[in-house]
């Protein structure tokens, strides 16, 4: 099992000064989430060669190893040139993966269309074509075109249904990443999504059983409780907003035991990274803490298979 940092908090550092200062936090796996110098939202990837070069110089002289990238791009769009660009993009970011010797891709399954384009569909320029099952259709095809490069690659590929994506519930998402069949696509498990999920934390865990590569870890509010007032959101009745926030673990209402519990049962032993967004005026004690937190949760549930292979 690996342990990472997302770093998303320290992301003003220079490439070349992160491997030390994700070391210096305790940890010696880093999950890289966007960042402009590297791979960014949306558009090709800025990774030159150089900077591949002394990111990579800077790991090994720190002792750390990039254990994820995250690449977004809009390869569930409906509108083809969207879809196809995103795919240029994706084919990109796989060959900075390679580079960089990263055999993990972390993504979500999308949401659709860029906002200036869903616009236009509601000016009615575009009507119907942002549905949800034009949505899934478009994903479909990024996937014929993509996973034979993954799996020639080496390279696996996790996803997730993120809130607002054209899925947001792990069961379905369970059975499309199963039916697919391929040893190149696997799943994420996001705890501050959790309760956008649509199941028990456990119970989806366990479905989820070998599909589940990666688990991102911060602690969240849960959204249906005191009359969906854990949140105010305003205008009241804002429906199709997902608010949440990827806050330390005990400042929230994730049952963290239940999670680790049920992928000590499934013997999970894939990535698992701190993941937290809130604090970056208190970056450097939130991600000790959360690393400390991290190995106690993995110290008293245990996988089945597979021990932590960062500092204590």
């Amino acid at each position: 099992m690996k342990i990472a940092l997302d770093p998303y908090m320290i992301r003003q550092l220079p490439l070349t000064e992160l491997p030390a200062a994700v070391a210096e936090l305790g940890y010696d796996q880093i999950e890289l989430s966007p960042r402009s110098d590297f791979l960014d939202w949306w558009v090709m990837p800025r990774a030159t060669g150089a900077r591949m070069a002394g990111f990579k110089a800077a790991m090994r002289a720190a002792g750390v190893g990039l254990a994820s990238v995250q690449p977004m791009y809009r390869w569930a769009s409906p509108f083809e040139d969207e879809r196809q660009w995103a795919v240029r993009c994706w084919k990109k970011a796989i060959e900075v993966a390679v580079e960089m010797d990263c055999q993990l891709m972390v993504s979500e399954f999308g949401r659709g269309a860029s906002p200036e384009r869903t616009v236009a569909e509601r000016n009615g320029l575009a009507t119907n074509l942002n549905t949800r099952e034009a949505c899934e259709a478009a994903w479909f095809r990024s996937m014929d075109e993509l996973l034979p490069i993954l799996e020639r690659e080496g390279i696996t590929l996790s996803v997730e249904p993120h809130p607002e994506d054209w899925i947001e519930q792990y069961q379905p998402a369970c059975d499309i990443v199963r039916n697919i069949g391929s040893q190149a696509l696997k799943l994420s498990f996001i705890a501050p999504h959790a309760f956008f999920y649509g199941g028990e934390i456990g119970a989806m865990v366990r479905e989820a059983g070998d599909l589940l590569a990666h688990v991102r870890v911060a602690d969240t509010f849960d959204h249906r409780k005191s009359g969906q007032l854990r949140y105010i959101v305003n205008p009241p009745g804002s429906s199709q907003v997902r608010v949440h926030q990827h806050l330390d673990i005990g400042q929230g209402e994730v049952d963290f035991d239940a999670l680790f519990a049920a992928m000590g049962a499934i013997g999970f032993d894939g990535l698992v990274s701190a993941c937290v967004f809130a604090w970056e005026e208190r970056a450097a004690e939130s991600s000790r803490a959360m690393r400390t937190q991290i190995g106690a949760l993995i110290g008293r549930h245990g996988p089945a298979h597979g021990t932590p292979s960062n500092r204590s």
